[in-house]
Protein backbone atom coordinates (compact mmCIF):
# COMPACT_ATOMS: atom_id res chain seq x y z
CA UNK A 1 0.00 0.00 0.00
CA UNK A 2 3.04 2.45 0.84
CA UNK A 3 3.98 2.18 -2.37
CA UNK A 4 1.12 2.25 -4.37
CA UNK A 5 0.50 5.93 -2.65
CA UNK A 6 3.93 6.42 -3.42
CA UNK A 7 2.92 6.17 -7.10
CA UNK A 8 -0.01 8.32 -6.90
CA UNK A 9 1.67 10.91 -5.11
CA UNK A 10 4.10 11.50 -8.12
CA UNK A 11 1.91 10.44 -10.71
CA UNK A 12 -0.73 13.00 -9.62
CA UNK A 13 1.95 16.10 -9.41
CA UNK A 14 1.88 16.00 -5.32
CA UNK A 15 5.49 16.11 -5.10
CA UNK A 16 5.44 19.89 -3.54
CA UNK A 17 2.75 19.03 -1.25
CA UNK A 18 4.09 15.61 -0.28
CA UNK A 19 7.48 17.72 0.33
CA UNK A 20 6.40 20.22 2.49
CA UNK A 21 4.45 17.97 4.72
CA UNK A 22 7.29 15.65 4.80
CA UNK A 23 9.52 18.62 6.00
CA UNK A 24 7.35 19.54 8.96
CA UNK A 25 7.36 16.96 10.40
CA UNK A 26 10.98 16.56 11.45
CA UNK A 27 11.72 19.86 11.01
CA UNK A 28 15.12 21.76 10.01
CA UNK A 29 17.55 19.37 8.15
CA UNK A 30 21.53 19.29 9.66
CA UNK A 31 23.57 20.76 7.23
CA UNK A 32 26.91 20.60 8.93
CA UNK A 33 29.07 18.14 11.34
CA UNK A 34 28.57 19.68 14.98
CA UNK A 35 32.17 18.40 15.26
CA UNK A 36 34.02 19.60 12.62
CA UNK A 37 31.95 22.45 11.30
CA UNK A 38 31.82 20.63 7.45
CA UNK A 39 29.74 20.64 5.22
CA UNK A 40 27.53 17.58 6.11
CA UNK A 41 25.48 17.60 2.98
CA UNK A 42 26.54 16.46 -0.69
CA UNK A 43 24.72 18.20 -3.72
CA UNK A 44 22.52 16.16 -5.85
CA UNK A 45 21.48 17.58 -8.77
CA UNK A 46 24.04 18.23 -11.41
CA UNK A 47 25.95 17.16 -14.42
CA UNK A 48 27.35 13.82 -12.65
CA UNK A 49 25.98 11.63 -10.34
CA UNK A 50 27.77 12.04 -6.94
CA UNK A 51 29.65 9.02 -5.36
CA UNK A 52 32.28 9.72 -8.14
CA UNK A 53 33.93 12.20 -8.29
CA UNK A 54 33.17 12.98 -4.04
CA UNK A 55 35.32 12.80 -1.94
CA UNK A 56 35.34 8.99 -0.55
CA UNK A 57 33.03 8.97 2.37
CA UNK A 58 33.63 6.11 5.06
CA UNK A 59 30.81 3.55 4.65
CA UNK A 60 29.78 1.95 1.15
CA UNK A 61 26.58 -0.33 0.35
CA UNK A 62 26.29 -1.40 -3.21
CA UNK A 63 23.20 -3.07 -3.73
CA UNK A 64 22.08 -4.93 -7.60
CA UNK A 65 18.78 -5.53 -8.54
CA UNK A 66 16.93 -7.47 -11.32
CA UNK A 67 13.45 -6.02 -13.17
CA UNK A 68 10.87 -8.62 -12.01
CA UNK A 69 10.22 -10.24 -15.78
CA UNK A 70 6.39 -8.55 -15.73
CA UNK A 71 8.13 -5.25 -15.74
CA UNK A 72 11.47 -5.42 -17.91
CA UNK A 73 9.80 -2.47 -19.93
CA UNK A 74 10.98 0.90 -20.65
CA UNK A 75 7.50 2.04 -18.71
CA UNK A 76 8.62 -0.54 -15.45
CA UNK A 77 12.21 0.90 -15.62
CA UNK A 78 10.85 4.66 -16.09
CA UNK A 79 8.93 4.07 -12.97
CA UNK A 80 11.72 3.00 -10.66
CA UNK A 81 13.76 5.54 -11.61
CA UNK A 82 11.52 8.59 -10.68
CA UNK A 83 11.06 6.31 -7.45
CA UNK A 84 14.55 6.39 -6.51
CA UNK A 85 15.51 10.05 -7.82
CA UNK A 86 12.34 11.38 -5.70
CA UNK A 87 14.19 9.35 -2.85
CA UNK A 88 17.48 10.10 -3.42
CA UNK A 89 17.23 14.10 -4.12
CA UNK A 90 15.66 14.43 -0.37
CA UNK A 91 17.92 11.68 1.51
CA UNK A 92 20.54 13.09 0.21
CA UNK A 93 19.87 16.68 1.51
CA UNK A 94 19.04 15.63 4.66
CA UNK A 95 15.02 15.49 3.87
CA UNK A 96 12.68 12.10 4.80
CA UNK A 97 11.96 10.15 1.45
CA UNK A 98 7.82 10.19 0.08
CA UNK A 99 6.30 8.57 2.71
CA UNK A 100 8.90 7.61 4.74
CA UNK A 101 7.96 5.44 7.54
CA UNK A 102 11.19 6.63 9.24
CA UNK A 103 11.61 10.39 8.53
CA UNK A 104 13.85 11.20 11.47
CA UNK A 105 16.27 8.43 10.17
CA UNK A 106 16.83 11.06 6.93
CA UNK A 107 17.70 14.58 9.37
CA UNK A 108 21.68 13.22 9.45
CA UNK A 109 22.49 12.55 5.77
CA UNK A 110 26.56 12.77 6.51
CA UNK A 111 27.23 13.45 3.02
CA UNK A 112 25.30 10.34 1.81
CA UNK A 113 24.97 9.95 -2.02
CA UNK A 114 23.16 8.15 -4.06
CA UNK A 115 24.57 6.66 -7.32
CA UNK A 116 22.61 4.82 -10.14
CA UNK A 117 23.96 2.38 -12.41
CA UNK A 118 22.73 0.05 -15.81
CA UNK A 119 24.28 -3.43 -16.10
CA UNK A 120 24.53 -5.08 -19.83
CA UNK A 121 22.04 -7.21 -18.73
CA UNK A 122 19.76 -4.43 -18.83
CA UNK A 123 19.70 -3.39 -22.36
CA UNK A 124 19.56 -6.83 -23.35
CA UNK A 125 16.32 -7.83 -20.97
CA UNK A 126 14.72 -4.30 -22.67
CA UNK A 127 15.75 -5.05 -26.01
CA UNK A 128 17.81 -1.35 -25.84
CA UNK A 129 21.43 -2.53 -27.13
CA UNK A 130 21.16 0.17 -29.95
CA UNK A 131 21.20 2.77 -26.96
CA UNK A 132 23.86 0.84 -25.12
CA UNK A 133 27.27 2.31 -24.92
CA UNK A 134 30.31 0.60 -26.69
CA UNK A 135 32.40 0.84 -23.63
CA UNK A 136 29.49 -1.00 -21.61
CA UNK A 137 30.74 -5.09 -21.46
CA UNK A 138 31.11 -7.54 -18.98
CA UNK A 139 34.62 -8.17 -18.25
CA UNK A 140 37.04 -11.05 -20.34
CA UNK A 141 37.56 -14.25 -17.87
CA UNK A 142 41.62 -13.28 -15.86
CA UNK A 143 43.36 -16.45 -15.10
CA UNK A 144 43.20 -15.67 -11.35
CA UNK A 145 39.27 -15.15 -11.03
CA UNK A 146 37.77 -17.82 -8.93
CA UNK A 147 33.85 -15.87 -9.85
CA UNK A 148 30.94 -16.61 -8.01
CA UNK A 149 27.73 -15.80 -9.63
CA UNK A 150 26.40 -14.61 -6.40
CA UNK A 151 28.98 -11.39 -6.57
CA UNK A 152 27.91 -11.05 -10.60
CA UNK A 153 25.69 -9.75 -12.46
CA UNK A 154 22.47 -7.05 -12.17
CA UNK A 155 20.06 -5.08 -14.04
CA UNK A 156 20.41 -1.95 -12.14
CA UNK A 157 22.95 -0.96 -9.58
CA UNK A 158 23.06 1.57 -6.39
CA UNK A 159 25.34 2.66 -4.95
CA UNK A 160 24.99 4.54 -1.12
CA UNK A 161 28.13 6.20 0.57
CA UNK A 162 27.98 8.50 3.50
CA UNK A 163 30.02 8.88 6.54
CA UNK A 164 27.67 7.36 8.99
CA UNK A 165 25.85 4.04 8.84
CA UNK A 166 22.93 5.18 9.64
CA UNK A 167 21.66 7.65 6.85
CA UNK A 168 23.29 4.47 4.43
CA UNK A 169 21.03 1.51 6.06
CA UNK A 170 17.94 3.90 5.94
CA UNK A 171 18.30 4.81 2.21
CA UNK A 172 18.94 0.99 1.58
CA UNK A 173 15.55 0.55 3.48
CA UNK A 174 13.83 3.08 1.81
CA UNK A 175 15.49 2.45 -1.79
CA UNK A 176 14.70 -1.40 -2.02
CA UNK A 177 11.15 -1.83 -0.27
CA UNK A 178 9.69 1.22 -2.49
CA UNK A 179 10.55 -1.17 -6.07
CA UNK A 180 10.23 -4.63 -4.45
CA UNK A 181 6.87 -5.52 -6.26
CA UNK A 182 8.82 -4.05 -9.52
CA UNK A 183 12.63 -5.43 -8.82
CA UNK A 184 14.55 -8.39 -6.58
CA UNK A 185 17.99 -7.18 -5.15
CA UNK A 186 20.13 -10.09 -6.59
CA UNK A 187 23.42 -9.10 -4.42
CA UNK A 188 24.53 -6.85 -1.51
CA UNK A 189 28.02 -5.99 -0.74
CA UNK A 190 28.80 -3.69 2.07
CA UNK A 191 31.98 -1.79 2.78
CA UNK A 192 34.19 0.49 4.78
CA UNK A 193 37.16 2.95 4.67
CA UNK A 194 38.92 5.48 6.84
CA UNK A 195 41.83 7.39 5.25
CA UNK A 196 45.30 7.35 7.08
CA UNK A 197 45.56 10.89 7.50
CA UNK A 198 42.64 12.80 9.09
CA UNK A 199 43.69 15.81 7.16
CA UNK A 200 43.28 14.59 3.72
CA UNK A 201 39.91 12.65 3.66
CA UNK A 202 40.45 12.24 0.23
CA UNK A 203 43.69 10.49 0.59
CA UNK A 204 44.22 6.60 0.57
CA UNK A 205 43.18 3.95 3.45
CA UNK A 206 44.69 0.92 4.63
CA UNK A 207 43.20 -2.28 3.60
CA UNK A 208 43.11 -5.43 5.55
CA UNK A 209 46.47 -6.97 4.75
CA UNK A 210 47.80 -3.91 6.28
CA UNK A 211 48.70 -2.06 3.04
CA UNK A 212 48.05 1.69 2.60
CA UNK A 213 45.76 1.40 -0.65
CA UNK A 214 45.00 4.34 -3.17
CA UNK A 215 48.46 5.89 -3.54
CA UNK A 216 48.16 6.70 -6.96
CA UNK A 217 45.11 8.00 -8.20
CA UNK A 218 42.90 10.74 -10.53
CA UNK A 219 42.49 14.46 -9.30
CA UNK A 220 40.97 17.55 -10.92
CA UNK A 221 41.08 17.93 -15.00
CA UNK A 222 41.85 13.96 -15.08
CA UNK A 223 38.11 12.98 -14.25
CA UNK A 224 37.21 14.83 -18.46
CA UNK A 225 39.93 12.80 -19.88
CA UNK A 226 39.51 9.31 -17.86
CA UNK A 227 36.39 9.35 -16.10
CA UNK A 228 33.35 11.22 -17.52
CA UNK A 229 32.10 10.03 -21.12
CA UNK A 230 31.89 12.41 -23.73
CA UNK A 231 28.66 11.23 -25.22
CA UNK A 232 30.33 10.42 -29.01
CA UNK A 233 28.90 7.00 -29.21
CA UNK A 234 25.69 8.04 -27.21
CA UNK A 235 24.63 11.11 -26.41
CA UNK A 236 22.43 10.73 -23.53
CA UNK A 237 25.07 8.95 -21.23
CA UNK A 238 27.61 12.41 -21.85
CA UNK A 239 28.25 12.95 -18.17
CA UNK A 240 28.38 9.52 -17.04
CA UNK A 241 30.97 7.03 -16.54
CA UNK A 242 31.20 3.09 -16.05
CA UNK A 243 32.01 1.44 -13.08
CA UNK A 244 33.91 -2.06 -12.66
CA UNK A 245 32.77 -3.66 -9.25
CA UNK A 246 35.42 -6.16 -8.36
CA UNK A 247 35.15 -8.35 -4.62
CA UNK A 248 38.67 -9.21 -4.10
CA UNK A 249 38.86 -11.89 -1.05
CA UNK A 250 42.19 -11.68 0.71
CA UNK A 251 43.78 -14.86 2.22
CA UNK A 252 44.52 -13.42 5.75
CA UNK A 253 45.25 -16.94 7.40
CA UNK A 254 48.33 -17.73 5.12
CA UNK A 255 48.87 -14.29 4.26
CA UNK A 256 49.43 -13.63 8.29
CA UNK A 257 51.99 -16.36 7.71
CA UNK A 258 54.79 -13.98 5.90
CA UNK A 259 57.43 -12.30 7.41
CA UNK A 260 56.58 -8.26 7.04
CA UNK A 261 59.65 -8.02 4.98
CA UNK A 262 58.14 -10.55 2.24
CA UNK A 263 54.97 -8.77 2.74
CA UNK A 264 57.09 -5.27 1.32
CA UNK A 265 58.56 -6.97 -0.98
CA UNK A 266 55.04 -8.44 -2.58
CA UNK A 267 53.68 -5.30 -2.54
CA UNK A 268 56.66 -3.05 -3.18
CA UNK A 269 55.46 -0.76 -0.44
CA UNK A 270 56.73 -0.57 3.18
CA UNK A 271 54.00 -1.33 5.37
CA UNK A 272 53.64 1.76 7.52
CA UNK A 273 54.22 4.96 5.57
CA UNK A 274 53.05 3.19 2.11
CA UNK A 275 56.59 4.60 0.80
CA UNK A 276 57.96 2.59 -2.30
CA UNK A 277 60.81 0.42 -1.44
CA UNK A 278 63.07 3.06 -3.11
CA UNK A 279 61.06 5.89 -1.12
CA UNK A 280 60.98 7.44 2.25
CA UNK A 281 57.01 8.68 1.96
CA UNK A 282 54.32 7.67 0.31
CA UNK A 283 54.32 10.15 -3.07
CA UNK A 284 57.62 9.58 -3.89
CA UNK A 285 57.48 8.06 -7.42
CA UNK A 286 58.81 5.00 -7.26
CA UNK A 287 62.47 3.69 -8.96
CA UNK A 288 61.86 0.73 -10.62
CA UNK A 289 65.62 0.90 -12.28
CA UNK A 290 67.08 0.85 -8.66
CA UNK A 291 69.12 -2.13 -7.77
CA UNK A 292 71.40 -3.22 -4.84
CA UNK A 293 74.05 -6.01 -5.95
CA UNK A 294 72.45 -6.40 -9.32
CA UNK A 295 69.10 -7.25 -7.84
CA UNK A 296 65.99 -4.52 -8.33
CA UNK A 297 64.73 -2.89 -4.60
CA UNK A 298 61.19 -2.98 -6.33
CA UNK A 299 61.11 -6.42 -7.71
CA UNK A 300 58.85 -6.30 -11.58
CA UNK A 301 56.71 -8.64 -10.15
CA UNK A 302 55.53 -6.84 -7.19
CA UNK A 303 51.82 -5.32 -6.72
CA UNK A 304 53.26 -1.80 -7.55
CA UNK A 305 54.92 -2.64 -10.67
CA UNK A 306 52.23 -4.42 -12.74
CA UNK A 307 49.08 -2.23 -11.24
CA UNK A 308 50.82 0.97 -11.92
CA UNK A 309 49.42 2.46 -15.03
CA UNK A 310 52.22 1.81 -17.90
CA UNK A 311 51.00 4.16 -19.93
CA UNK A 312 48.63 7.53 -19.40
CA UNK A 313 45.63 5.73 -21.33
CA UNK A 314 45.51 3.09 -18.06
CA UNK A 315 44.76 5.27 -15.85
CA UNK A 316 41.24 5.48 -14.09
CA UNK A 317 39.72 6.23 -10.70
CA UNK A 318 40.19 3.94 -7.81
CA UNK A 319 37.56 4.57 -4.75
CA UNK A 320 38.29 0.86 -2.65
CA UNK A 321 36.66 -0.05 0.26
CA UNK A 322 37.02 -3.25 2.62
CA UNK A 323 34.60 -5.73 3.77
CA UNK A 324 34.89 -7.57 6.42
CA UNK A 325 31.73 -9.87 6.33
CA UNK A 326 30.28 -13.32 8.54
CA UNK A 327 32.55 -16.42 7.37
CA UNK A 328 30.96 -19.66 5.53
CA UNK A 329 30.59 -22.24 7.79
CA UNK A 330 34.53 -23.71 8.32
CA UNK A 331 36.13 -20.66 7.76
CA UNK A 332 38.08 -18.06 10.02
CA UNK A 333 36.74 -15.08 8.12
CA UNK A 334 35.73 -13.36 4.89
CA UNK A 335 37.06 -10.32 4.13
CA UNK A 336 38.69 -8.47 1.79
CA UNK A 337 38.66 -5.27 -0.78
CA UNK A 338 35.10 -3.83 -2.38
CA UNK A 339 37.30 -2.84 -5.88
CA UNK A 340 35.26 0.22 -7.21
CA UNK A 341 37.13 1.47 -10.79
CA UNK A 342 35.14 4.58 -12.80
CA UNK A 343 36.51 5.13 -16.00
CA UNK A 344 35.44 6.13 -19.93
CA UNK A 345 36.35 2.66 -21.36
CA UNK A 346 37.61 -0.10 -19.11
CA UNK A 347 38.80 -1.78 -22.58
CA UNK A 348 41.18 0.79 -22.95
CA UNK A 349 42.09 1.93 -19.29
CA UNK A 350 40.88 -1.01 -16.43
CA UNK A 351 41.52 -4.64 -18.70
CA UNK A 352 45.44 -4.36 -19.28
CA UNK A 353 46.42 -3.55 -15.84
CA UNK A 354 43.77 -6.16 -15.26
CA UNK A 355 45.58 -8.47 -17.40
CA UNK A 356 49.60 -7.91 -16.52
CA UNK A 357 48.03 -8.47 -12.57
CA UNK A 358 46.69 -11.89 -13.63
CA UNK A 359 49.56 -12.65 -14.90
CA UNK A 360 52.37 -12.23 -13.20
CA UNK A 361 51.36 -10.22 -9.78
CA UNK A 362 53.46 -11.36 -6.92
CA UNK A 363 50.24 -10.62 -4.86
CA UNK A 364 47.97 -13.21 -6.45
CA UNK A 365 49.06 -16.00 -4.21
CA UNK A 366 47.08 -14.19 -1.42
CA UNK A 367 44.54 -12.23 -3.17
CA UNK A 368 41.55 -13.96 -4.88
CA UNK A 369 38.48 -12.08 -7.21
CA UNK A 370 35.31 -13.34 -6.06
CA UNK A 371 33.13 -10.88 -7.56
CA UNK A 372 32.77 -8.72 -11.06
CA UNK A 373 30.24 -6.38 -12.47
CA UNK A 374 30.06 -4.15 -14.90
CA UNK A 375 27.79 -0.58 -15.29
CA UNK A 376 27.02 2.15 -16.50
CA UNK A 377 26.64 4.69 -14.07
CA UNK A 378 24.16 7.53 -15.25
CA UNK A 379 24.92 11.21 -15.95
CA UNK A 380 23.68 13.25 -13.18
CA UNK A 381 20.33 15.34 -13.66
CA UNK A 382 18.61 19.13 -13.28
CA UNK A 383 15.76 19.59 -10.69
CA UNK A 384 12.41 18.89 -12.01
CA UNK A 385 14.07 15.42 -14.22
CA UNK A 386 14.32 11.88 -13.34
CA UNK A 387 17.72 9.20 -13.47
CA UNK A 388 17.64 7.80 -16.93
CA UNK A 389 15.61 10.45 -18.40
CA UNK A 390 17.37 11.17 -21.52
CA UNK A 391 17.79 7.38 -22.05
CA UNK A 392 14.33 6.50 -22.09
CA UNK A 393 13.20 9.88 -23.85
CA UNK A 394 15.19 8.89 -26.75
CA UNK A 395 13.21 5.29 -26.71
CA UNK A 396 10.02 7.09 -26.70
CA UNK A 397 10.77 9.26 -29.62
CA UNK A 398 12.55 6.60 -31.58
CA UNK A 399 9.61 3.95 -30.79
CA UNK A 400 6.76 7.18 -31.70
CA UNK A 401 8.76 7.81 -35.08
CA UNK A 402 8.82 3.94 -35.60
CA UNK A 403 4.89 3.58 -35.18
CA UNK A 404 4.58 6.77 -37.88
Amino acid sequence: MAELSRRRLLGAGALVAGTAGAAAVVGPRLVSDPATGEAAVEPFYGPHQGGVATVPQRYATLLAFDLRPEHRTVAGLRSIMKLWTADAARLTQGLPALADTEPELATSPARLTVTVGYGPTLFDALRLTRAQPATLRELPAFSVDRLEPRWGGGHLVVQLCADSPLPVSHAVRVLTKNVRSMATVRWIQRGFREPIRTEDPAGSMRNLMGQVDGTVNLAGSQFDQFVWDHGEDQDWFAGGTILIVRRIRAEMDTWDQLGRDTKELVVGRTLGSGAPLTGHQESDEPDFDAHVGGIPVIPPNSHIALARHHKDSEQFLRRPYNYDDPPPAGQISDSGLLFLAFQRDPAAQFVPVQQRISDGDALNEWVTPVGSASFAVLPGVREGEYLGQRLLDAVDRATNGDNG
